[in-house]
């Protein structure tokens, strides 16, 4: 990825910074120049680790530090520049399991921290990663902006309501937010350790330990796929484009795949075979169908498209995983 500029000197601070998409955030800002503060919990099933931002753990600063403790989120929003909000719980699984740990740290931390940017340091510029899940099964395709919100798990509701609080901040105080609903994201530094946090970290470790895969349903439903390094450009050209503050943006892909299509490129870089399975009934309730996001308007506003599709981007990932096998599957 080359480097985004109107960060250098800037002092950022990253939440979630030592997960899949943060630690790749928190690396570009350090090369763009900025001076990064990385701010993560390590809860162990979220999927952070302090090796994920191993190329600039000398150039960035990290606090170990758990967001639902408002006072020492306090002390870290202070005199930043930029505060790009990507921690929380992803796992649409396990909001069902245990959903008042997900209201924990997907609302409680959220509100701790646009109340300690309205106090402490409100000329900071926020950006909040959401998803694609508050959204529900789409009643039309491509899903626009302007679809109805209608989460199908706790997790979907959770993050609604996050984005919530960065808008009303925003509409209130004049806290400048933006929030981006992320698809399909993958890439290196994904958690693929365990079978939480989605289908795709659960077919890359299998298809890596040379298993067969398993596809719930007709694997036909269709998908947007976007790769880490775009959606850190669409992350860092949201945050500097003033007419993003105070909205909500799709993020998505030109191409959609199906899931046979996705374990088929697998299927050839890793030589496994796959094949389809009923669904388990825990799985049946949070799934969606086909989902496609339109991104046009979010293109229009910042001149942002993805660059990199998916066969070239899970080859990279693939190839990266088995250079770091040992942090991250073995």
């Amino acid at each position: 990825m080359s480097g985004v500029g109107g960060y250098g000197g800037a002092r950022v601070l990253v939440t979630g910074g030592l997960g899949f998409i943060g630690s790749t955030l928190a690396i570009e800002l350090v090369r763009s120049g900025a001076q990064v503060i990385v701010l993560d919990a390590l809860i162990p099933q979220h999927g952070g680790q302090l090796y994920n931002v191993a190329p600039v753990r000398d150039r960035i600063t990290v606090e170990l530090a758990d967001m639902r403790d408002a006072q020492a989120l306090s002390r870290c929003v202070r005199g930043v520049d930029f505060v790009f909000h990507l921690a929380g719980q992803v796992s649409h699984g396990d909001s069902m399991r245990d959903p008042h740990l997900d209201l924990a740290v997907n609302c409680v931390s959220t509100m701790n921290l646009v109340e300690s940017c309205r106090q402490h340091n409100p000329s900071a510029r926020l950006l909040y990663t959401s998803t694609r899940q508050v959204y529900g099964k789409p009643r039309s395709l491509p899903v626009t902006e302007a679809h109805p919100t209608l989460p199908i798990d706790v997790n979907g509701i959770n993050k609604l309501a996050a984005e919530y609080y960065h808008l009303l901040y925003d509409r209130t105080y004049g806290l400048r937010s933006v929030v981006l609903r992320l698809t399909n994201t993958y890439g290196p530094r994904q958690h693929i350790q365990s079978d939480r946090q989605g289908f795709i970290g659960i077919l890359i470790r299998r298809a890596l330990r040379g298993e067969a895969l398993q596809l719930f349903g007709t694997g036909e439903q269709v998908r947007d796929f976007n790769y880490v390094d775009d959606v850190v450009a669409a992350i860092l050209r949201a945050a500097q484009t003033p007419e993003c503050y105070g909205q909500v943006w799709n993020l998505g892909a030109p191409r959609h795949h199906s899931l046979l299509e996705f374990a088929a490129l697998l299927s050839e870089l890793c030589n496994v075979s796959y094949t389809t399975v009923p669904f388990p009934d825990d799985r049946r309730i949070i799934d969606i169908g086909d989902y496609y996001g339109d991104y046009s308007a979010f293109a229009r506003a910042t001149g942002w498209h993805p660059r990199i599709d998916l066969p070239q981007g899970l080859a990279s990932t693939i190839a990266s995983y088995r250079e770091h096998k040992d942090h991250y599957w073995a």
